[in-house]
């Protein structure tokens, strides 16, 4: 994993020409994570460098609108 946001339970992925030849692999860690309760983001190297801005939007969108855990109710059973 390449950046994590623990507030909001988002990944972030980075990936170089190796992940075209990782793809199960990279979906295997996609669904570990995911089943802990992150939501995995994942751009190409190329991307990231061609078109910054982009990727950027994404980020951002998604930490708005993706709500982070819901907090035990108060006095609730433990």
């Amino acid at each position: 994993m390449d950046f994590v946001c623990f507030e909001k339970n988002i990944v972030v992925e980075v990936d170089g020409g190796q992940h075209a030849t990782e793809i199960v692999k990279d979906k295997e860690r996609d669904k570990w994570l995911k089943g802990q309760g992150f939501k995995v983001l994942r751009f190409w190297n190329n991307e990231v460098l061609i078109n910054i801005d982009g990727v950027l939007e994404v980020i951002k969108k998604n930490c708005l609108f993706h709500p982070p855990p819901t907090p035990p109710i108060e006095g609730g059973e433990e």
